[in-house]
């Protein structure tokens, strides 16, 4: 049922109709509950759209000798997610989303310092020039995961730092780096993106959902 109302709201979003309204209309139609409403809104992506957010995608050997720019907690979430074995999605842009919708209220967990780890261990081999993590300040105990980070960096010898901002969006929207998110809004954006969770998910072979 919710691949054939994935199918639904990709025909109307590609005839000019809202997403919030076609994912609406939709789902009261074949009567789906919050979780799978969350899912479609993350998944669908008009056609269009999708296909200039491909075109910005590279792979991890792209950033050899790059400066690379990371949104914090849109990585992490969806890396946690991956090694927690929930539910992470194959959008119609190509890029993978977890579906947990908790970044508000993202609290750390047994699940964080692996994830770290995935994703250091992946920026490291790939040689970039630096890396610069960003967190959002407004989320709690920000600053002393940016410790963390930055602490876990220099152990590994990845050049760069993690901070907090209060402006991360427009960080990442204006840089000139290369941009690691899945974040439709900026991929839209950015020049040149990297999907940090699908690049793990490949290596790690995790299991990903389609619909």
């Amino acid at each position: 049922m919710l691949r054939k109302a994935a199918e639904d709201v990709r025909y109307l979003v590609d005839r000019g109709y809202p997403k919030e309204s076609a994912v609406r209309f939709v789902s009261d139609h074949y009567r789906l509950h919050e979780e799978q409403r969350f899912v479609l809104s993350r998944i669908v992506v008009a056609t269009q759209t999708a296909q200039l957010r491909r075109k910005k995608a590279v792979l991890a050997e792209a950033l050899q000798r790059k400066d690379v720019i990371v949104d914090g907690y849109n990585i992490l979430i969806s890396i946690e997610s991956l090694l927690g074995g929930m539910p992470v999605y194959s959008c119609d842009d190509g890029f993978l989303r977890d579906t947990r919708g908790i970044f508000r209220s993202y609290r750390t967990s047994d699940l964080t310092a692996p994830a770290i780890q995935e994703i250091l261990n992946l920026l490291a081999k790939s040689n970039p020039s630096s890396v610069v993590i960003l967190l959002d300040q407004q989320i709690s105990m920000s600053g002393r995961l940016a410790a963390l980070l930055r602490e876990m960096m220099a152990t590994i010898g990845l050049p760069g730092t993690a901070r907090t901002a209060r402006d991360v969006d427009h960080q990442l929207k204006s840089s000139r780096a290369i941009v690691a998110t899945a974040d439709g809004n900026i991929i839209d954006a950015a020049e040149r993106v990297i999907d940090i969770p699908r690049e793990i998910a490949r290596r790690r072979g995790s299991p990903i959902e389609v619909l």
